[in-house]
């Protein structure tokens, strides 16, 4: 009788350590808003975090809340991860923002919505250290070269590190 509370004490115990040692709790996130939700063409955000574990795969997301005020079904970024021994990933990315009705994607009921957008799946931070990303709008309208210079209906940008 002893015996089996203790071996169902011990499962309880070691259940509960796993559940909590499994959780979605980011390794980081931040949001920075936009002024009058307006991205400027010069205006970076920059996000910096500390990473300690270089054996885990991570999730990184580029966060992007929009309003109704957004005139486009997608959005261009430009990208930089700068690594601790000061080496960059520069990237240029693509992401549609509507379906094909117009219908904004996202989470949210109201006129703001959400895009949690896949950046790099499956990373593993090669060296420990503080990692800077920093992300620019590079929209254009059509058949014109120099981008955007007030992208209007973007409120705030973040960006969110998690366990893969």
């Amino acid at each position: 009788m002893i015996l089996q509370k203790n071996s169902t004490l011990l499962f309880l115990i070691l259940s509960s350590i796993l559940l909590l040692s499994c959780s979605n709790t980011p390794v980081f996130s931040k949001y920075e808003s936009l002024k009058n939700a307006t991205w400027y063409a010069n205006e970076k955000k920059v996000f910096t975090f500390e990473i300690t574990d270089t054996i885990s795969p991570k999730n990184m997301f580029i966060n992007i809340r929009n309003n109704n005020q957004y005139e486009f079904s997608n959005l261009y970024v430009i990208t930089s991860l700068e690594f601790p021994d000061k080496t960059k990933r520069i990237d240029t990315l693509h992401y549609e923002m509507a379906d094909v009705t117009g219908e904004f994607l996202g989470q949210g009921f109201t006129e703001i919505k959400t895009n949690k957008l896949f950046y790099k799946e499956k990373k593993v931070f090669p060296q420990p250290g503080k990692y800077t990303f920093s992300i620019y709008q590079a929209m254009r309208k059509t058949r014109e070269t120099h981008p955007l210079e007030a992208l209007k209906g973007i409120q705030d940008i973040g960006l969110s590190i998690e366990h893969y």
